[in-house]
């Protein structure tokens, strides 16, 4: 990693698995390495965000989320980075458009959690990341039916591809989205801090 800026070579598939990480933990592993293994992915980026635009209290101090997040993912394909306080972008499109600007060649995937594509036309821009990059969507617990039925999720439908094709979703066109089931972890960050394991 140069200036804060993980390496990459044009024709590399990466997905990019966004979030304030507050605190990071074995549930983001776990998708993480399910991403990898249903979308056909060469690595992952973790993007550990400054702040969340759509939450109202912020996060943990960066630098604590990013040493947490480091202990967390141990796997040379992931690279933890806080490359949107590098970048100064706020909201995923802006990250998004940056990227490809920085890194032609390569093809990233948006990775997201079913919960996320629940509320994804709340984004700024989210049509634009619809038709920019393919989207990779994991199952998690309780989010399912109010994902599949979201405003995203009505809009693409006939551009997602199925779940038993996901291997396909790295190198396809955007647009194009994939929503698959995995086994489902149990953490989460909401219940680590209500109990107090991450004042």
């Amino acid at each position: 990693m140069r200036h804060g800026f993980p390496l990459a070579r044009p024709g590399q598939t990466i997905g990019l698995l966004g979030g304030s990480f507050d605190p990071a933990h074995d549930g983001h592993v776990h998708i993480t390495r399910e991403a990898m293994k249903r979308f056909g992915l060469a690595h992952v980026w973790w993007l550990v965000s400054p702040g969340n635009p759509l939450k109202a209290h912020g996060p943990a101090p960066l630098a604590r989320r990013m040493a947490r997040a480091r202990q967390v993912m141990q796997d040379p394909r992931v690279v933890v980075t806080d490359i949107e306080r590098t970048l100064g972008t706020r909201y995923t499109a802006e990250t998004l458009s940056r990227l490809m600007a920085c890194y032609p060649g390569v093809r990233f995937v948006w990775l997201m959690g079913a919960d996320n594509l629940a509320q994804f036309h709340l984004w700024q821009d989210w049509t634009w990341i619809m038709e920019t990059v393919p989207v990779g969507v994991l199952a998690r617990p309780n989010d399912r039916i109010s994902a599949r039925m979201s405003p995203a999720a009505r809009l693409y439908q006939r551009y997602r591809i199925s779940g038993r094709a996901s291997q396909r979703l790295g190198r396809a066109d955007a647009p194009a989205w994939c929503f698959v089931n995995v086994a489902l972890s149990p953490h989460s960050s909401t219940a680590i801090r209500a109990a107090g394991d991450w004042a």
